[in-house]
C-alpha cells in the first residue's frame, strides 16, 4: 500500500460506475459542492455495513448543498446495486472494480496484498484539494470521531 494522500494534494479526478451502472466524476460533482470519499473493503460485511447504515441513517448530513458522498469498493455495480437495494442506501457506490483497485491505490488506500482497500475517508474541495484524509484498517469500523472531524472541516 502506497502512503495516505495528504491534506492539500490535489484529489486525483475519476470516473466509475455506481449501483446502478451511471458513470460518476469526481470533477462534475466538485464544481458545486465538497465530496466525501468512503473508501470501504466488500459489500455484504457487517463493519461496511454498519458504516454505510450510519451514512444512510444521517443522510441530511452527509448529502446536502455543501457536501455530497461517494462510498467506493472494489465490487462489482451488480453486487453494489443487490445490496444497496436490500440495505436503502440511495447514495453512490462507486465500483473500484477495473483496474481493479486502480482508485483506491491513487488515493494510497489499496491494500494490494488483501485486493481490497482499506477504510479511507477523504474530504475534497471545490478545486479538488484534499481538505482531510484518515485511513483505518479494514478489519475494524472507522472510529466515530473520523466521521465527526470530516465533517467539521
Amino acid at each position: 500500500m502506497r502512503e495516505l494522500i495528504a491534506v492539500g494534494d490535489r484529489a486525483p479526478d475519476f470516473t466509475l460506475p455506481d449501483q446502478n451502472n451511471q458513470r460518476v466524476s469526481l470533477s462534475s460533482l466538485v464544481v458545486d459542492r465538497k465530496v466525501l470519499l468512503v473508501f470501504f473493503p466488500l459489500a455484504f460485511t457487517g463493519n461496511c455495513e454498519g458504516e454505510l447504515g450510519l451514512i444512510r441513517d444521517r443522510l441530511p448530513e452527509f448529502d446536502n448543498e455543501d457536501l455530497t458522498t461517494l462510498a467506493i469498493s472494489v465490487g462489482p455495480p451488480p453486487t453494489h446495486k443487490v445490496w444497496s437495494s436490500a440495505q436503502g442506501f440511495l447514495f453512490p457506490i462507486l465500483s473500484d472494480f477495473w483496474p481493479h483497485g486502480a482508485v483506491a491505490t491513487q488515493y494510497g488506500v489499496f491494500d494490494e496484498r488483501r485486493g481490497y482497500s482499506v477504510r479511507g475517508t477523504v474530504l475534497v474541495d471545490r478545486d479538488r484539494g484534499v481538505l482531510f484524509a484518515d485511513a483505518a484498517d479494514a478489519g475494524a469500523p472507522r472510529d466515530d470521531s473520523v466521521w465527526e472531524r470530516a465533517l467539521a472541516v
